[in-house]
This record gives structure tokens, sequence and C-alpha cells, in this order.
């Protein structure tokens, strides 16, 4: 019996971590990949594809920025994200979830290098 309580106590506090509304969630590592998911073809990442993909993967009532790097290149979608405009960031800075992975980007025919898709959510 204590083994059946204690089972069950767990999965309750599991299931109260990943309910939705939960302020403390991180929404940025899925956002990365839906914005990934959106953004390859073939496994290679075309940059023009960037807003769409950014549109498509945010969450709703967030804002979102998106930075695609690569061959010292960047693409940016989306408002700054808060800290990035002042040196050394901010307060608000604390308050923006962030991921990133890697990527292989499109740079041209036949020109493929490795690269960084960045994302940031905030409210």
């Amino acid at each position: 019996m204590f083994a059946v309580v204690l089972g069950l106590g767990a999965y309750a506090v599991v299931l109260t971590d990943a309910a939705p509304g939960d302020p403390d969630r991180s929404l940025a590592p899925p956002t990365v990949e839906r914005a990934h998911d959106e953004l390859v073809t073939g496994g290679v990442v075309a940059p023009d594809r960037l807003p769409a993909a950014v549109r498509a993967a945010g969450p709703d009532g967030y804002e979102v920025n998106a930075t695609l790097r690569a061959a010292g290149r960047s693409w940016v979608v989306g408002p700054a994200p808060p800290g990035d405009a002042r040196p050394g960031g901010g307060s608000d800075a604390a308050a923006a979830d962030r991921a990133s992975r890697s990527v292989a980007v499109r740079l041209g025919p036949g020109r493929v290098r490795p690269g960084a898709l960045r994302v940031v959510v905030w409210s």
C-alpha cells in the first residue's frame, strides 16, 4: 500500500509540474524545435524560410525572436529580446527564455555550412 501511495504522489507531482499555463515552464526549447522543423528541407535549413517558421513556431501570446547564424552571416526575425539593447543585459533579460540548436545552413547552391538557430521567447 505504501508503494502505491508513493507512486501516485510522485505521479501527481509530475503532472502538476507539466500543467499547461505553468509560468515556470520553458517555452524556448519546444519553440526552437518547431522552428527547426519548419525550416528544414532535406536536412538543411533555408534562411529565407525563417520568417514563416517563426510565425508558425511561436507560442500564442508571446514575443519571439529567432536568429540564424552561419559562416559569419546572420538572419534575424522578430523584435529585439529584452536586455539585448543594453550592455550586459539587464533585469528584463532574466524574464526571457532562450534555446538554441546546431543546424546545417544552405548558403547557396552546393554551399552548406554549420550554423546555429537561437530562439528567445518572452511575454
